[in-house]
Order: C-alpha cells, then sequence, then structure tokens
C-alpha cells in the first residue's frame, strides 16, 4: 500500500494547464454569449480531467436546431449550455463525462411522472400560465432527468458497472484537505415558467490523492413539490474503480415547514428532503488497463 506522499509523487499535482482565460462576466459555469470557451485541463496520474465553460445556447440558428433535433421533447430549458462539458478520462480511453444534452435525452418526452394529483394542483394554482394545459399533459416540464454521466470507451476499454456495498466514506472527504482543482459547470436551467426552477450543475473538486464529482439536479415547483436527484462520484488513487452513487430526494412544499430562502437553497434542502431512492454502484476498470495502471503508478 502506497503512502499518501508517494500517492502525491505519482499523481503530480501541481499540473494544471490553464488553456484559455474568462474575459467577461461569468455566471456559475459559463461565460458570456460572444465570449469563446473557456478550457481548463488538469493532470491526475493516468487521469485527465477536462472542464469546458461556454455561452448559453442561441435562440435560433443552425446550432441550436441541431441540438434540439437530437431530442424528442416538445419544449427545451430557457438556459441550455451545450458546450458546457466535464470529462474524466483515463489514459486507456474509459471514463465519464457530463453534458446537457445527454442529460435531457433522458427527460420524459411523452408523460407526466408526476402524481396525476400534484400535476392538477400546480395547473389550478397556475391557470394564468397560458402554456399550461399543454405543459402539463405531454411531457416533463420539470425536465427531471436520472442523468448519471455518459460513460466513455468501447469494448475491451468500457467500464464495467455492478452494484456495491461499498459506500462513498463522507466523512473521509469532510477532512480539510489541499484543493488542487475545482470546477462548478452548469448544464441547464429553467424558471418553469416563473413558478419554480430546476437546473443541474457538476462540480469536481481533486484532493491529493482522490476526485470527486457532484452531479445535482434541483427541481422546485413553488407551492407543490421539491426534488434533488444526486450522483456522486469518488475515485481514490490506485483503486481499479469508481463509486459511483445516486440519490433521490423528494417531498410535497405542504410538508417543507422552512423559510422562502431555505426552500431555494439546494444545500440546504438536500439536508431537509427525505431520501426515496438509492442506488450504489462500481464502475470497474478494464482489467488489463488495471495492471497497466498499477505498474504505472509504481514509485521507481
Amino acid at each position: 500500500m502506497k503512502s499518501s506522499r508517494e500517492f502525491q509523487q505519482t499523481y503530480n499535482i501541481g499540473s494544471l494547464i490553464s488553456l484559455s482565460k474568462m474575459t467577461t462576466r461569468a455566471v456559475r459555469g459559463a461565460v458570456g454569449t460572444k465570449s469563446s470557451p473557456v478550457k481548463t485541463q488538469f493532470q491526475f496520474g493516468p487521469w485527465t480531467l477536462s472542464a469546458v465553460k461556454s455561452h448559453i445556447l442561441e435562440s435560433e440558428g443552425e446550432v441550436r436546431e441541431k441540438f434540439e433535433n437530437q431530442l424528442e421533447l416538445p419544449q427545451v430549458p430557457e438556459m441550455i449550455f451545450a458546450e458546457n462539458i466535464l470529462r474524466v478520462q483515463h489514459s486507456a480511453g474509459y471514463g465519464i463525462e457530463f453534458n446537457a444534452l445527454d442529460a435531457l435525452k433522458l427527460v420524459d418526452a411523452h408523460h407526466d411522472p408526476l402524481k396525476v394529483a400534484v400535476a392538477e394542483a400546480w395547473k389550478e394554482a397556475r391557470s394564468e400560465c397560458e402554456h399550461i394545459n399543454e405543459v402539463v399533459k405531454r411531457f416533463d416540464w420539470t425536465f427531471t432527468t436520472p442523468y448519471k454521466g455518459t460513460l466513455l470507451g468501447e469494448g475491451s476499454t468500457e467500464l464495467k458497472v455492478e452494484a456495491t456495498d461499498e459506500r462513498i466514506d463522507i466523512e473521509k472527504l469532510k477532512v480539510r484537505e489541499k484543493i488542487h482543482f475545482y470546477e462548478d459547470i452548469l448544464l441547464f436551467e429553467d424558471e418553469l415558467s416563473d413558478n419554480g426552477s430546476s437546473l443541474i450543475n457538476v462540480k469536481i473538486r481533486v484532493m491529493p490523492t482522490s476526485f470527486f464529482i457532484l452531479l445535482r439536479q434541483f427541481m422546485r415547483v413553488d407551492s407543490v413539490i421539491l426534488r434533488i436527484l444526486d450522483t456522486r462520484i469518488y475515485h481514490e488513487a490506485g483503486k481499479n474503480y469508481i463509486l459511483r452513487e445516486h440519490c433521490i430526494k423528494e417531498a410535497k412544499a405542504e410538508d417543507v415547514q422552512v423559510p422562502p430562502h431555505i426552500v431555494t437553497d439546494p444545500n440546504e434542502m438536500s439536508r431537509l428532503l427525505p431520501v426515496k431512492t438509492e442506488t450504489f454502484e462500481k464502475l470497474i476498470f478494464p482489467e488489463q488497463s488495471s495492471q497497466q495502471s498499477d505498474s504505472h503508478d509504481a514509485i521507481r
């Protein structure tokens, strides 16, 4: 077993490469509409961590049309950051990335998965919205997506997904460590016709011997429902797998008695909402690649 010092030497944590600079006012995970994409890259041993932050997808034009043609949704979120990407890729080719298009592909385009009673309550409370009758019936107007990331690699370089009893050690993540790389990237956001909010963003942080990713969707329909979908990704140097945990938390608004400023805070609501479902997985590296990686990681 390697020591923490050995891992820090092996994983060369100083190799942050800034490929371009942000020159315009920023929103979370994005740059101004006239600006070129901001790209950053970080090398963590055999892993290349890449982040791209760009502008909101334009409301019309060839790029917009191409994006929407890849979806079945009759309507898309108001703010889509189509070029925003977080990618974590091993030198052998496998890995995982997060992007808006793949997240939206998993939104139900044909049914409203909310219970009929909830949908009707929202419809009645928001009857002044001119589009509400068709929106409630046709698709998931909250843009809730079970997206857990896009796996990279094919054939012999595919990650093997297995259920596991192992858990991410959250207490270990709370220990103060130097953060060598951090990004917060917004994929899409919609205000649900001014009656709430649905947004999804992904954060990554790299510590001396591990990296942690949180993909979070926070959905709120005012006076009706609150929902959080979290996907946590954790890899510790020297292990031949990544842990992935997916958790859905949800409650009716009437059951959440907190001040208004708390209701709009996803971090606070994550602590308050009850867990609805959880899944725990291992993303296991290809056997040959794992053996090669162990060899490359060794101190010589």
